[in-house]
């Protein structure tokens, strides 16, 4: 059988043209606003290190976010058909990415740090081993090339 196909469209509309464009490297701001339809806008740039607004989210940290929710959202489903309460989740994920000479560059790897807290009749055990499954499951850590790495907390409610 076929799989389902789901598409999605966003829109990125730069928005740091000071008055003279792409005149020369320095002259334009890295600004672009993210928008889809029905949904409130974000304020994009590029990193500060590539002269971007250290103010706005950068396309890294919104990868970097991306794989995070992803493993997030997978989790809870599966705690919840597995039987395993959920009572907090937090995720403090950090990735690497290496610049060439030339410019050119890309993330190496990605580390996932979820705490989480389940309820004192819950598994632990369960509770732990559904983070590999959820990394199995993820739409977007399926889709890089690169290290995702999990390195969940688990903590019963007392």
């Amino acid at each position: 059988m076929a799989g389902k196909t789901h598409a999605y469209a966003v829109t990125v509309r730069w928005t740091g043209n000071r008055g003279s464009g792409t005149l020369s490297f320095r002259d334009y701001d890295r600004d672009h606003e993210i928008s889809a339809d029905g949904k409130p806008n974000i304020g994009g740039s590029s990193d500060p290190s590539f002269r971007g607004d250290p103010t706005r989210w950068n396309p890294e940290e919104l990868l970097l976010a991306s794989l995070s929710a992803c493993h997030k959202l997978w989790y809870l489903g599966l705690c919840a058909q597995s039987g395993v309460t959920v009572l907090a989740y937090e995720d403090m994920a950090e990735g690497e990415m290496v610049e060439e000479a030339d410019g050119a560059g890309q993330f190496v790897r990605a580390t996932l740090r979820p705490r989480v807290t389940i309820s004192a009749a819950s598994d632990p055990a369960k509770a732990a081993a559904l983070h590999e499954t959820a990394h199995a499951m993820c739409f977007i850590a399926r889709s890089v090339n690169f290290v995702v790495a999990c390195e969940p907390v688990m903590r019963c409610e007392a």
